[in-house]
């Protein structure tokens, strides 16, 4: 019977973390909006035999709907991760540096930390900011521990509030997240990818819209630490499970910034 970290796969039960890719869906306001035309359509050509196909074109940016940032995302007063200067790692191309084409995909264990559980809530409320505190008492209560190389999903319940648009984005009342003692916490965690369920893995405060992006900076270009924003963790968190077995492999677009995935957690059925 074959077993990944520990799971056996035959036993578990598959989940599905990625929000579905649609017209109007949320995202963040500085990116290109999600567009599918059908540009072929059954009637457009029909084959002796009577069949036909249909086809689209999809245009998106790299970090609509469910998405894994690459390390070349965020640079700091000019710089990314590992001192490569930005100006020199940036062309008509993309990225010729930490382009999400570099990102391994990633099979392994990810403790699932519920925030909002600690609370006895569901959600929490829009613009909370989630302290290092809260990810130690959430560790705890997991039963999981964080582990070197691995992956962390941090819950916040907001997958819940995914078809409330004015909620979700959090333009007038914030959006929920980790803040900087937080992710110096995941830091010092040596992990590998964090994930959070809403469009940005940031805290941001009621009514500021955009704001500068602390927790990005001290992840992605100080610490080299892939995120996953925009995930749907509210079936994983329906289960009360303190960790899944993580598949993720995000599109291989060379030179991009971030590209969309399909993130899959395996659990015990």
């Amino acid at each position: 019977m074959a077993y990944i970290d520990g799971y056996r796969l035959a036993e578990s039960r598959v989940l599905d973390l990625a929000q579905p890719l649609r017209r109007g869906m949320p995202q963040p306001a500085n990116h290109p909006p999600f567009r599918l035309v059908l540009d072929r359509r059954h009637g457009d050509y029909v084959r002796p035999d009577g069949s036909s196909d249909a086809s689209e074109i999809v245009i998106t940016g790299g970090h609509v709907g469910t998405h894994v940032d690459a390390l070349g995302h965020v640079a700091q007063d000019g710089v990314l991760h590992g001192g490569i200067a930005a100006a020199d790692a940036q062309g008509g191309q993309g990225l010729s540096a930490h382009g999400i084409e570099a990102f391994r995909p990633y099979v392994g264990r990810a403790v699932v930390l519920d925030v909002p559980r600690l609370y006895g809530v569901d959600v929490l409320p829009p613009g909370y900011e989630i302290t290092a505190h809260d990810l130690s008492r959430a560790e705890a209560l997991a039963g999981s521990d964080v582990r070197p190389g691995q992956a962390v999903l941090i819950a916040t319940g907001w997958s819940r509030v995914w078809d409330q648009y004015d909620v979700f984005t959090g333009m007038r009342d914030g959006v929920p997240g980790p803040g900087p003692d937080a992710a110096h916490w995941l830091a010092s965690r040596g992990v590998r990818i964090v994930g959070g369920e809403t469009l940005v893995f940031e805290r941001i405060a009621p009514g500021l819209g955009p704001a500068p992006l602390p927790v990005h900076r001290i992840l992605l270009v100080e610490a080299g630490i892939h995120i996953v924003e925009t995930m749907r963790l509210d079936e994983l968190l329906d289960a009360g499970v303190g960790e899944c077995l993580l598949m993720l492999a995000p599109l291989p677009i060379v030179g991009a910034t971030g590209a969309p995935v399909r993130p899959l957690a395996l659990i015990p059925e």
